[in-house]
């Protein structure tokens, strides 16, 4: 937890004061991120206690984020944003990201919300 004040702390010193709860949310994510990595990283590497501890710390970091939806509130995001949109085909992706992030932003892993809308999208056509 200290690492993560200290990020918090970076953040404001270089926005130049107050930070919203979407910047913390996103700093509480990336550091979640980076523990993932680390841990597959040490895993892949032999090191299963080291990757226990960075699974650990996983686990605390994740108590401080939103909780994310589930995939079928994800899905029914993704097929609205597709209509609102007027999406035809994958060439519309990014116009459907950015409607879809926009609602979600700091609920979920990008990654997860473009596996659904490829989905979606390469069954539309």
């Amino acid at each position: 937890l200290r690492l993560l004040l200290s990020e918090v702390h970076n953040l404001e010193i270089q926005k130049g004061g107050q930070i919203s709860d979407q910047d913390i949310i996103l700093v509480i994510q990336r550091e979640v991120k980076k523990r993932t990595e680390a841990a597959t990283g040490f895993r892949q590497g032999g090191r299963e206690q080291s990757a226990q501890k960075e699974e650990a710390e996983l686990k605390v970091l994740q108590t401080y984020l939103p909780v994310q939806p589930s995939n079928e509130e994800l899905t029914k995001v993704v097929e609205e944003s597709i209509n609102e949109v007027g999406a035809k085909s994958m060439a519309d992706m990014g116009k459907v990201m950015g409607v879809v992030m926009g609602k979600v932003k700091g609920q979920t892993d990008g990654n997860v919300v473009s596996g659904i809308v490829k989905e979606k999208l390469t069954t539309k056509v």
